[in-house]
């Protein structure tokens, strides 16, 4: 009985120290505003920030806001992520087509899509399509190259074999080279996770009338910092949620893969 204690008291340590870190630094931040060493017109103390998300949650606009975040998030990240996966798959698997788009694709991966932000606003005005553009151009070339990456990664002896046994094109893509692609298609899709956000942060602090980023802009007007940092945070929470997320699936989806097996 102590032996099975102490195992799951190691077990509740290992699960719990990803967050130490956090902790230590919320616990510092909120000394900080305690004793006066950090001033709350700069940085508002955790607990201040937590009210005002509380006042937030209460009046409605939190829960709106954060709802039409998530919804362009969404699309975005669909539309972008299912081009670049396809793309990716076509150009593993096809020399032709790689020679025909990849050189253009790799050009336009160069101009940084934020920069674009002054033209989309003219194509798109500011509505959800600017947003929706930005984030799956953003989120578009992570999961392609990564794709791309992990089809080619395939060990070249799996694929003999297979069609030594006579598999057909078909079952051969998705018995082989996408089990084998897996891994680097996860990387990209954690990788579009945070581009996602990161470009939605932007998007909506430029050219929104809501979302989170125009709850930060409109606090920012009148000098509500506590607002402005607990949006930063909401931001952060709702990465973190879909970065874990997407592990959660990684670990299902690879769980025939002995390192995966063993996280």
């Amino acid at each position: 009985m102590s032996a099975r204690r102490s195992a799951g008291l190691r077990r509740a340590l290992r699960r719990g120290l990803p967050m130490a870190v956090p902790m230590i630094v919320l616990l510092g931040w909120q000394a900080g505003g305690d004793f006066g060493w950090v001033d709350p017109d700069v940085l508002p103390a955790p607990v201040a920030v937590a009210l005002a998300g509380w006042h937030s949650l209460l009046s409605g606009e939190l829960l709106r806001n954060v709802e039409i975040s998530a919804w362009r998030a969404a699309i975005g990240f669909a539309i972008g992520g299912g081009i670049g996966f396809i793309l990716g798959l076509l150009n593993g698997l096809s020399g032709l087509a790689e020679k025909l788009t990849d050189t253009t694709l790799q050009m336009v991966r160069n101009i940084p899509h934020l920069a674009l932000i002054p033209l989309v606003i003219l194509w798109f005005g500011i509505g959800e399509e600017a947003k929706v553009f930005l984030v799956a151009l953003g989120v578009f070339f992570p999961i392609y190259v990564n794709t791309l990456h992990g089809v080619r990664s395939v060990d070249p002896q799996l694929i003999e074999m297979a069609r030594a046994y006579g598999m057909s094109r078909a079952t051969l893509v998705r018995r082989v080279v996408l089990p084998g692609a897996l891994p680097s298609i996860f990387v990209g899709l954690r990788y579009g996770l945070g581009i996602t956000w990161l470009t939605l942060i932007v998007a909506e602090t430029i050219a929104a009338s809501s979302g989170i980023g125009y709850m930060a802009m409109n606090a920012r007007e009148f000098m509500l910092v506590d607002v402005v940092v607990f949006a930063i945070l909401i931001y952060a929470a709702l990465g973190k949620l879909a970065d874990s997320t997407v592990r959660v699936l990684e670990r299902v989806c690879l769980a025939w893969n002995p390192v995966y097996r063993q996280q």
